[in-house]
């Protein structure tokens, strides 16, 4: 098998070609490394030299029916100058991974089509296998979205945990999508949203929160041409609250008034009258 078909094929490349196994009905093609490849994990200098070599085995893409694995003797290289030993970077596998970057493309497409035990019995490997990739397909896409756009925001806070502990929460008016999660409530967990949405040069119209004097400063810091809109439940419930106040105080008033009244009708004495 050629090197050319190992890219197009299986999308393996920067690799030799050095034989093909059958085991227990799986194809197992086994690769190597050019030695003038070799380069450093941390800083990408060739200058190196060969500490040895780890194997590794990882999935690949199945040809029909056949599973198909891929081994490779990983070099381990002395960086001249970092002056530490480390391996050479595997250009087709995600570190901590067992299969490769085409395998999981494949079982992502499948996804879409098909549920994930169906999946994972398709390929033979694990359920959570498969629910790892889509994890990281999600994480690499909404991680951390662009706010480029952003023109309308919203900004509250959620408890997801016992003992008071909060969530900072950013979103998107227009489209309804999260832009920041930040750690705990108030000015501080915004701070590293405020980095992002200066770099990204979005120009922010509007912002919706309730009545926190922490939130409010820190609009008004970061943001102070933007119009501050307290939105309609904080408002509400405020002026519910104001309301029920008002009318505790108005039936105390009454219940006080009524009090001297009965007194002065069935207790005179008191006045110095009977």
């Amino acid at each position: 098998m050629s090197t050319s078909l190992l890219y197009h094929g299986f999308g393996i490349r920067g690799y030799r070609y050095v034989g093909t196994e059958y085991r227990q009905g799986a194809v197992v093609f086994r690769i190597e490394q050019a030695s003038e490849t070799c380069c450093c994990s941390a800083c990408g200098s060739t200058n190196v030299a060969p500490r040895g070599q780890v194997d590794r085995s990882l999935r690949a893409l199945p040809i029909g029916g056949k599973p198909v694995t891929v081994c490779l003797a990983i070099p381990r290289v002395l960086c001249r100058d970092c002056g530490v030993i480390r391996q050479t970077p595997v250009a087709l596998a995600d570190p901590r991974r067992t299969y490769t970057k085409a395998f999981e493309h494949y079982a992502l497409q499948l996804s879409q089509y098909m549920t994930i035990q169906d999946v994972a019995r398709h390929l033979d490997i694990s359920w959570d296998v498969i629910k790892d990739m889509q994890k990281r397909r999600l994480q690499r896409r909404f991680a951390k979205p662009k706010l480029k756009h952003l023109r309308q925001i919203a900004i509250d806070e959620i408890s997801y945990a016992k003992g008071h502990r909060y969530l900072t929460i950013v979103l998107d008016l227009e489209s309804g999508a999260v832009v920041h999660v930040g750690d705990g409530k108030g000015g501080e967990a915004l701070k590293p949203f405020w980095k992002r949405l200066r770099s990204s040069g979005a120009k922010i119209e509007a912002v919706a929160m309730d009545m926190s004097p922490a939130y409010i400063d820190a609009v008004l810091s970061y943001l102070p041409k933007a119009t501050i809109v307290f939105d309609r439940f904080h408002v509400m419930k405020l002026f519910n609250d104001k309301l029920s106040d008002l009318r505790r105080d108005l039936h105390r008033e009454v219940v006080d008034k009524m009090g001297l009244v009965q007194t002065w009708v069935t207790g005179r004495d008191e006045f110095g009258t009977a």
